[in-house]
């Protein structure tokens, strides 16, 4: 189970990762960008660690304070999720 879940882990942060990536190629080309809401939803999805160093390494969406923001809200859900999950753990939630 634990190997599933790192392969899930890894596999959602590197597209994270590259989708970062692709859309700041894109904004240097003056090309359509991938919107805000699809960068987020990766990161809500898991891809924390692959969105913040997409958003390092390739310095994008860095100052951009209303896209931050949101970042921040999708971390802090995530962070009171799995203080609920480990709260309450799976098996309280069967029965």
């Amino acid at each position: 189970m634990f190997h599933v879940l790192f392969l899930v882990i890894i596999t959602i942060n590197s597209i994270t990762f590259i989708t970062f990536g692709l859309d700041k190629r894109k904004a240097v080309r003056h090309q359509r960008r991938i919107p805000e809401n699809v960068l987020l939803t990766l990161t809500f999805l898991g891809g924390t660690i692959g969105a913040i160093a997409g958003m390092l390494f390739f310095r994008h969406k860095t100052s951009k304070k209303a896209f931050l923001m949101k970042f921040a809200l999708v971390v802090v859900v995530q962070m009171v999720l799995i203080y609920l999950f480990r709260h309450y753990q799976m098996k309280d939630f069967l029965g």
